[in-house]
């Protein structure tokens, strides 16, 4: 309650006008039973009026005027009850929205080591269902819990002032609907959990097949695509099938025990009125009342049910929002970045403790290209990932002499342009892919950037040139297209100083290969480049070539240097001579 309490922060005051509303629409609802009684003993019978005697001295024995009495309250019950659900689903949408929001900004500013762990069907059922959840409780459930405690209360009352004893039989059963209520909370908390975390697998499995649609077509693989999607599919109905069995258990049996309550005051009431204790008129108005308060009290079940839903959803965003995120820090700085980077003695092992960078040394001059060569799992991607202080490492990196922890991340990604071997591009047209990081390019500055990806010519062969769609994460491309895009939105950006490429050029052909490089070196003679590749030609005009193995570099200098000695780089080169 404590959180459900915080989020209502701002529309407190909204949820007080719906909870006055219900107050007034309950009011109205429990005098009609009142005029019934009046009606039956004082109009149609003869006993006295008591307290509604004023109503007789006004109209006299006149039922049509208690018709319109209760037409008019019915009336004045509907407005405000208009009111109660207009502002409860004012302050409910508002509140998920800004729910939406805060989660949406928190997941944009985790960490990059978070986001590698978590499955993305898992995140978006999280931004979806659980916050519904947590609306549909505000916006309806909450309102009607000070509706269940008012008509309670004022029932009874009223039932007492009726018949003492009478009321008594008439709340036998209250005490066991309660017990049986919470009990029936208990388990459906447990279970709607389970029933969530299956639906975040099965839209997991969803998400991850739609995104990797080409691979699942490329080999084959929609039977078993198929057969994992109807497992999940078949796991969820199982929870949810539990689930309504709960539901279904608890209301067959709150029906009963309700009935038997009824049974007990309608039984009882008879006996009453036949030896005069009470009148007729007294008893009916008990019958109604008697369904007033176990309405309530079996809405209450409902009312647990729906807050054990919101309480694992609420645990489930609030694990979200718990999270450390990336702060601007008091120290950080916002330097001018002309491309000077030493590494000193860097390591970095991730949290499992595996250490994945050795010692590693090398400085790269403002304007110069550093060529990187290395195995699969030699750390290499890990490398420049620190550059943009994706993960946090051990050692000394510097940019133009001042450490990379005392830069603002922020700024250094904005002047650090990353191209990666899978780029991913948006399902937008090319030239909104390509100026993407700014509105304000021009027509020239796309058409440039394109031309030096080596990817102009090929985006004009196209049906409808630049304006082409191409599909979420850029289906409708082959591998070296998408590269050459992701090569172009990067360089349009005049203000990237250091350039990384890694192995942002294996999809595409060596002459290609070659033409991009001669492109950029003349377009970014000043910027810092940082290519890695296990294309020996693609790293030949570097300054200065590194080969990592194991996370340690073994060796290090020029192209024509590395082939003086023996060593990986040499075979690797003799390989590749032999290859072509």
């Amino acid at each position: 309650m404590k959180n459900v309490i915080k989020y209502m922060k701002g529309y407190r005051l909204v949820f007080g006008l719906a909870i006055l509303s219900i107050v007034a629409a309950t009011v109205m609802q429990l005098a009609t039973p009142i005029l019934i009684q009046y009606t039956i003993d004082s109009i149609i019978g003869t006993e006295p009026a008591g307290d509604l005697q004023f109503l007789m001295d006004r109209f006299g024995r006149n039922i049509m005027s208690i018709v319109g009495l209760v037409l008019g309250i019915a009336l004045i019950r509907a407005v405000f009850l208009f009111l109660k659900g207009y502002f409860s689903s004012y302050a409910a949408e508002n509140i998920a929205q800004n729910l939406r929001d805060k989660l949406y900004k928190q997941i944009q500013y985790m960490s990059y080591e978070y986001h590698t762990k978590r499955e993305t069907g898992d995140l978006i059922q999280r931004c979806t269902s659980d916050v519904e959840t947590i609306r549909r409780f505000l916006g309806v459930q909450i309102v009607d819990l000070g509706r269940i405690l008012l008509m309670v209360t004022l029932s009874v009352i009223i039932m007492v002032r009726m018949s003492p004893k009478l009321t008594v039989y008439a709340v036998l059963m209250i005490p066991v609907l309660f017990a049986f209520s919470f009990i029936f909370f208990t388990k459906v908390q447990k279970n709607f959990k389970k029933a969530d975390e299956a639906e975040a697998q099965m839209t997991t499995v969803i998400q991850e097949n739609l995104s990797g649609v080409r691979v699942v077509r490329a080999f084959g693989r929609e039977k078993y695509e198929i057969d994992k999607f109807e497992t999940v599919n078949h796991g969820y109905k199982e929870k949810v099938y539990k689930l309504i069995e709960i539901l279904a258990g608890f209301w067959s049996s709150s029906d009963f025990l309700t009935l038997v309550q009824s049974g007990i005051v309608l039984v009882v009431g008879a006996r009453m009125v036949i030896t005069g204790e009470i009148t007729i008129g007294i008893l009916v108005a008990f019958i109604t009342y008697e369904s007033m308060l176990l309405w309530p009290v079996k809405q209450l079940g409902r009312l647990l049910s729906e807050f054990g839903k919101t309480t694992v959803s609420i645990n489930r965003i609030e694990e979200i929002l718990s999270e450390p995120i990336e702060q601007v820090m008091p120290y950080e700085t916002r330097p001018e970045i002309k491309g000077e980077i030493i590494f000193e003695h860097v390591n970095f092992s991730y949290p499992d403790g595996k250490q994945v960078l050795k010692d590693i040394n090398f400085k790269i001059e403002p304007g110069e290209t550093l060529g990187i060569l290395g195995s699969t799992g030699s750390g290499k991607s890990t490398l420049v990932h620190l550059l943009q202080r994706l993960y946090e490492y051990e050692g000394t990196i510097k940019i133009d002499g001042q450490e990379l922890k005392t830069i603002e991340k922020q700024w250094t990604r904005q002047k650090i342009g990353l191209v990666l071997q899978e780029p991913y591009l948006y399902a937008k047209t090319v030239k909104q892919n390509i100026g993407i990081l700014r509105n304000d390019f021009e027509e020239a500055e796309i058409y440039e950037a394109a031309k030096t990806a080596s990817i102009h010519d090929n985006i004009l062969t196209f049906r409808d040139g630049y304006e082409t769609v191409i599909g979420e994460k850029g289906v409708s491309l082959s591998g070296g297209q998408k590269q050459r895009v992701a090569i172009s939105r990067t360089i349009i950006d005049s203000d990237k100083r250091i350039l990384v490429f890694d192995d942002s050029l294996s999809a595409v052909d060596t002459e290609t290969d070659m033409k991009i490089r001669k492109a950029l070196k003349k377009r970014s003679k000043d910027v810092t480049t940082l290519i890695i590749s296990h294309r020996i030609s693609t790293l030949a005009e570097a300054d200065t070539i590194i080969v990592l193995d194991q996370g340690r570099i073994i060796q290090k200098g020029s192209h024509e240097a590395l082939l003086e000695e023996e060593g990986l780089y040499k075979r690797i080169w003799d390989l590749q001579k032999m290859v072509v």
